[in-house]
């Protein structure tokens, strides 16, 4: 055979399959007995690190959730103080918490609260009940600009 060069003697480290020197088939020594104890530590380490991604993961999906629901309670309760302010003012037709009710509910929103304030503003809270971290709470208040320019 070209290129193949076949050992006579020992091989260091290893030993014959059948346990005599030179029979031609080579097989590794047994690991030291201290190296069992480590044995698929490895596996562990690695399934250990991947569940603590995952955790990580699950984490910064629920807090993005959260920042989603309290952005969408907060223009529930810009849209529905704005439409309620309207109905104030006598722009639109209602009354002007009904009004700003109404609003708040095509947006999912529920209004925890609606008060007129001076100068014909209205002051609206709403919350959302969607989220597994609890309610996410919006508020705003809207009326005509400040100075008196209708």
């Amino acid at each position: 055979m070209i290129g193949v060069q076949r050992r006579s003697g020992p091989v260091p480290g290893y030993r014959s399959a059948s346990g005599r020197p030179g029979s031609g088939l080579i097989a590794p020594l047994a690991p030291p007995p201290g190296d069992q104890a480590e044995r698929g530590s490895g596996t562990v380490l690695a399934a250990g690190l991947a569940l603590v991604v995952l955790l990580i993961a699950a984490m910064v999906m629920l807090l993005a959730q959260s920042a989603v629901l309290a952005s969408r309670a907060a223009s529930a309760a810009d849209l529905a103080a704005l439409a309620g302010a309207d109905a104030l003012r006598g722009l639109a037709d209602g009354q002007p918490c009904a009004v700003a009710a109404a609003v708040a509910a095509r947006h999912s929103a529920v209004v925890v609260s609606c008060v007129s304030g001076p100068g014909q503003t209205l002051e609206v809270r709403t919350r959302l009940n969607e989220s597994v971290l609890g309610p996410a709470s919006g508020h705003a208040r809207a009326g005509p600009p400040p100075g008196g320019v209708p």
